[in-house]
């Protein structure tokens, strides 16, 4: 079995199978003609299941076609221009070459001698884009698997430099719409049940600097400890912005770290007519950011930057048989000194790429692109009776419903919503989000697609109005 490594003996063979695996995509990307085909689980499981993978099928060809029934024919789609679901990017070729190359070396990027040009090359864009946020020149950063673990990661530097040993004491500020990962961040690292406090957010689903301030003073008066205030550039369901400028004030009269979760928002660091929404940001203590969200990268390709290189030590943990200590004294670089993982994948490689085939300024163009579509589709919205909107986008997110003029129960009017959803998905047609706000059921469009047109966005309303109208025409008399 020797033949499918790859190796010098086998390079024709591994051109010839990634062709093969390249020119099957290819052809299913131009041919796919909705995101998704309504594919139930209880559908596909038993197909899955069946497969006996203790009996190889040996050929390429072979893998292929039963990948076709297993996963590609009814694989989610986002590069079309109906998808309009979760934080999900399509992606740009030099960003999938990338990733091409980088499976391929299968360089680790812990260590310099597993990576070489690997690790100055993560360095160098860690570099690059804490020099767009204005973190100064001790920043530094590391890269990561995703928001949550750069989330996770920055609360765990600013636990530690809070310098108490009393983790009781210790509260930690972010907005009713912050990510959730804030909550499961606070419980991995050892936090009592308490520890988060919500700030609520205004009208532009903004946290309320006031209520964050008058927080912070109740917190120093009962002795506690203000650890860390989580600001959102970006929150999941509405895409708002919180006041940067403000809550860097607050965080620097009260000693608490600054974490900017910008996980969506960092597209704005090359858009090169929104940049301005980020101001603030170079206040920040530590900075998360998703490439693969609004940077239209593969997943993963994410990032922690720091303000201070040296906080990056409460990550550091030296092993003889991979980062000695002499290997400091030896000035050698070795990522892992900085990272919660070990092993790790050059996913730095796709960014490269992209920058060096595209130039920040095309990936900005597109991110910019997708906002003016939200923008145009809040003004559909705002117009059509059918629909509420919650509110005007400042990123590129839709929160909205259907409210039938005829129909007065919210509970019923819920359900409708809930039902349209599910029909639209179940129907392969299109796919949208979904979420709660003040306890009743909205829809979400997230748009990170250049391709998608408002006449793209009106026939999926039109689809979205067209079950729940089905919906409500069965269930009349359903008591609310």
């Amino acid at each position: 079995m020797r033949s499918h490594l790859l190796n010098d003996g086998t390079a024709d063979a591994y051109r010839l199978a990634v062709t093969q695996g390249v020119e099957r995509m290819a052809k299913k990307i131009a041919t796919t003609r909705r995101p998704f085909t309504g594919v139930t689980p209880d559908e596909l499981a038993p197909v899955v299941s069946a497969v006996d993978l203790d009996q190889p099928l040996g050929d390429t060809t072979a893998a292929l076609d039963e990948l076709e029934r297993l996963y590609l024919r009814d694989a989610v789609y986002f590069h079309h221009p109906h998808y309009l679901g979760h934080l999900n990017c399509p992606v740009v070729i030099p960003a999938v070459l990338g990733e091409a190359v980088l499976s391929a070396v299968n360089s680790s990027l812990d260590t310099w001698d597993q990576s070489a040009g690997g690790t100055l090359i993560e360095r160098r864009l860690i570099d690059w884009t804490a020099e767009r946020i204005g973190l100064g020149p001790a920043a530094d950063g590391v890269f990561t698997s995703g928001g949550t673990q750069s989330n996770l990661q920055a609360l765990l530097l600013a636990r530690e430099e809070a310098k108490t040993s009393d983790l009781t004491r210790l509260r930690i500020f972010a907005s009713e719409c912050s990510h959730f990962s804030v909550q499961k961040s606070a419980t991995l690292l050892g936090l009592g049940p308490d520890a988060v406090v919500s700030i609520p957010v205004d009208r532009e689903k903004r946290m309320r600097a006031p209520l964050l301030a008058a927080e912070l003073a109740s917190c120093a008066a009962d002795g506690l400890v203000p650890m860390a205030v989580v600001a959102t550039a970006g929150t999941t369901d509405f895409g708002s912005i919180d006041p940067l400028p403000e809550i860097a004030g607050l965080t620097q009269r009260y000693g608490a770290w600054m974490h900017v979760d910008a996980a969506y928002g960092c597209g704005l660091l090359a858009s090169p007519t929104r940049r301005h929404l980020l101001d603030g940001v170079e206040q920040a203590d530590s900075v998360t950011v998703d490439y693969h969200k609004s940077f239209f990268q593969p997943v993963s390709s994410s990032a922690l930057l720091v303000r201070d290189a040296g906080t990056l030590r409460h990550a550091t943990y030296h092993a003889d048989y991979l980062n000695p200590r002499r290997t400091l004294e030896e000035r050698i670089p070795n990522q892992v000194d900085k990272s919660l993982q070990t092993t790790r994948r050059f996913d730095a490689l796709k960014l490269w790429m992209t920058l060096r085939v595209m130039g920040a300024d095309g990936i900005g163009g597109l991110f910019d692109e997708v906002c003016d579509l939200a923008a145009a589709g809040w003004e559909l919205l705002d117009a059509d009776p059918r629909f509420e909107v919650v509110v005007r986008p400042t990123l590129s997110t839709l929160v909205y419903r259907y409210v039938p003029e005829a129909v007065t129960s919210p509970a019923l009017i819920d359900r409708a919503n809930l039902y349209a959803r599910k029909a639209l998905f179940a129907s392969g047609a299109a796919v949208v989000a979904g979420t709660k706000t003040a306890g009743r059921q909205y829809l979400k469009f997230t748009l990170l697609n250049p391709e998608t047109t408002t006449a793209d966005i009106a026939a999926v309303l039109d689809l979205i109005a067209g079950h729940a109208e089905q919906y409500l025409g069965e269930n009349r008399l359903v008591s609310a």
